[in-house]
Order: structure tokens, then C-alpha cells, then sequence
């Protein structure tokens, strides 16, 4: 469901950019579902929260954006709503994230918000919280089968649906192209939301033989360099004609694209990706990279930051007011309280529009080769 080093988002997120709906997660489905909520999280009832809260990030591996944008936007947002917050990253190690959650209930902080790597060690670091009486709340990434009573993520299943319909624009005038779905890791239900969404899509027309699947592929761990290992195998394997690649996140994307330029096809074949990462947008504008996702974490952190407020002051009626989404954990056949945002497709001609907003800064993007591009497209 993940960027590098980015500012701190200084204007508000338009409206029409986030909405509370299901989530990076759609449709009543955790990472990126299609059920939509309302527009932007209310704030919490009440004055600010006080006190120390926690949060376990999953890892760096995957994606720059759990260091680059999140970090930074949740110590923000919680010391905008009063909070001293201890933000760790867990770097995809099950046991330290155990650990960290471990001292963080020790301490007795008000809140833990957790993206857990693992759904299993994420259900049981919120039992033991629940043991403390700590709240938990999962952020961009839920605990199936765990206690937490609150979600604050992305459509997920829309995120997925925006990369299908991509592809299917990319390729709406090659009939039978043929394309490689490379997924994210199998053991996050953001992935699987992911999957889901394109699919919604893909399979029509694949069905109808418009296009043809050669293959669909998860990677183990979001590992980028199993990603590429992957598709080169699948690319070799069919002879190096693939017409399509449907990758999850820019980091995969970007191991595509390394397997592509080796084959002198970087550019030549539309790729998709998610996260809106620096090296995502250049590869945009270079056209190696068909398009990317925007999710404005500002907005994630913000709501997680709202929510944690009122779950600290024990204002459940406040708490349920910014959770007015739902995502469906199969597991234990519950509905988890969600809050849910939309994301957006990026394509060569809206990059502007994630520096704009403070994501990524002209700068990073710009120089070199790509300095004439950035400035065709008003980017400076």
C-alpha cells in the first residue's frame, strides 16, 4: 500500500482530491476499497488530546513513502492535536515490531496506531494493548483478524481499479495485447485490494478477448528485486512480447522498467504503478512509467491524528463520527470502523499537481534530463 523524502504538505489537500470513502484500500474492503464514506474526516468533539502516542510503521523496503511522506505528516498532525508521538518503523521485522509495540504499551501511551507488515503479529500486539486498555488503531494497513476497533486508509479497491482502467486506456487501440500483473505481497489485504480493483476492470476484457492475461504474479514482501527477477522470467518466458504491466506500486514499477530498458522497451511498453514517489513521477514524465496513484497521506495522518484525539479523551461518539466508513474483516466476520479516502490517478500531465501540493518538491524531480519536461508541464 508504499515514497522518499519529501516536505511536509503546506496547503490543504483540495476537496475534490480526498474523500472518506473505503479504503487505499473500496467497496467495504480495508486498503484500497470502493466504499465511499463522506468528504474529509471531521475533526474530533472537544478541545486537544495530551499525552504520548505510538506508532509502528511497517518498513522502508516497499516504497519511500512510509518515511518520506508518513512520518513526517503524522508527527504533524499529532502534535497539532496536542499528542507527543513516538513514530518507529518496524523495517518489515516482525519480531522488532513486536518489541516496539512491547515498550510502547509498557510506557502507557494513550493510543498505538500500527501499519502492521504482518496481519497475524499485527492481531496480537492489539490483543495485548486491549489487555492495557490502549486504543488501536490501524493505519493504511488492517490486522484481519486482529481487535482494533478503528482503520484510517485509501480506497484500495479504487487505487486497483484506477491502474486497471490505465491499462485498459493505454492499450484500448492494440486489440489482444497481452498483459503481466505484477501484485504486491499476498499477506497484505491492501494488495489483495489492489488485485481486486484492477480485476474489476481487466477481466471483462479479458474475458471478451480484447486483451489477454499472461500472467499474474504476487511478490513475496513487496520485495522490488524479486519483482523485476519476476518479470523477467515471465517476459523471457513469452518470448518478450508483453504489451501491458500492470505493477502494484512504483517501487515494482520501477523494477519493471529496469527490465524493459534492458530489453530497449523502457517507454514502449505502459506501466502503472501507486504511491506518487519522486522516482514514480520522473518515471512518468520520462514515459517509462504510463501513470502513477496519488494519495494524500496529509489527509491519512490528519484523520488518524483526529481519531486518536477522541479515542484518548474517551469520546467513542466523537471517535465514531470521523469513522464513518467500514471495512469488512473476513476473518473474524466483522466490520471494522473505517475512515477512507480516494486517490487519484496521475498521468504525465498532472505531476504538477502532487508538487503543488507540497508532496514532492520541484527540485527532486526536475534536473537533469528532465529539467525541459518540468518546465513544458509548468513545473517549477
Amino acid at each position: 500500500m508504499r515514497s522518499r523524502t519529501l516536505t511536509l504538505l503546506a496547503a490543504t489537500v483540495s476537496t475534490g482530491l480526498v474523500l472518506t470513502a473505503c479504503g487505499a484500500n473500496s467497496s467495504n474492503s480495508g486498503g484500497t476499497g470502493s466504499n465511499s464514506a463522506s468528504s474529509s474526516a471531521p475533526a474530533a468533539a472537544g478541545g486537544g488530546a495530551s499525552g504520548k502516542v505510538g506508532v509502528i510503521l511497517p518498513e522502508t523496503a516497499s516504497s519511500a513513502r512510509w518515511e518520506a511522506f508518513d512520518k513526517p505528516m503524522l508527527q504533524a498532525a499529532l502534535a497539532a492535536q496536542g499528542f507527543d508521538a513516538d513514530v518507529q518503523n518496524a523495517q518489515g521485522d516482525s519480531q522488532k515490531f513486536s518489541s516496539l509495540a512491547d515498550g510502547f504499551i509498557s510506557s502507557g501511551v494513550k493510543v498505538l496506531i500500527i501499519a502492521p507488515s504482518d496481519p497475524a503479529v499485527g492481531a496480537a500486539v492489539e490483543a495485548k494493548a486491549k489487555t492495557a486498555g490502549i486504543p488501536v488503531i490501524n493505519y493504511d494497513r488492517p490486522s484481519l483478524g486482529g481487535s482494533a476497533e478503528y482503520y484510517v486508509s485509501f480506497d484500495n479497491e479504487k487505487v486497483g481499479q484506477l491502474q486497471g482502467q490505465a491499462m485498459a486506456d493505454a492499450l484500448k487501440d492494440k486489440a489482444g495485447a497481452g498483459v503481466v500483473q505484477i501484485e504486491g505481497a499476498p499477506t497484505d489485504n491492501n494488495a489483495t485490494l489492489f488485485t481486486k480493483g484492477q480485476d474489476s476492470v481487466l477481466e471483462p476484457l479479458f474475458t471478451s478477448g480484447k486483451l489477454k492475461r499472461i500472467q499474474k504474479q504476487p511478490i513475496n514482501d513487496w520485495d522490488n528485486q524479486l519483482g523485476g527477477t519476476t518479470f523477467e522470467q515471465i517476459f523471457t518466458a513469452n518470448g518478450g512480447k508483453v504489451d501491458g504491466v500492470v505493477a502494484a506500486n512504483d517501487g515494482l514499477a520501477g523494477a519493471v522498467i529496469t527490465i524493459l530498458k534492458k530489453n530497449g522497451l523502457n517507454g514502449k511498453i505502459p506501466v502503472t504503478g501507486q504511491d506518487a514517489t519522486a522516482d514514480g513521477l520522473m518515471a512518468v514524465m520520462r514515459g517509462e512509467q504510463y501513470m502513477t496513484v496519488f494519495k494524500p497521506i496529509k489527509e491519512e495522518a490528519e484523520a488518524s491524528a483526529k481519531l486518536a484525539a477522541a479515542l484518548a479523551k474517551g469520546d467513542k461518539a466523537g471517535a465514531d463520527a470521523i469513522a464513518t466508513g467500514k471495512l469488512h474483516d473476513p476473518q473474524n466476520n466483522r466490520d471494522i470502523k473505517s475512515v477512507l479516502l480516494t486517490p487519484t490517478t496521475i498521468l504525465a500531465k498532472d505531476v504538477k499537481t502532487v508538487v503543488t501540493q507540497g508532496y514532492v518538491k520541484a527540485t527532486e524531480i526536475c534536473g537533469g534530463d528532465l529539467a525541459a519536461k518540468c518546465s513544458s508541464l509548468g513545473i517549477s
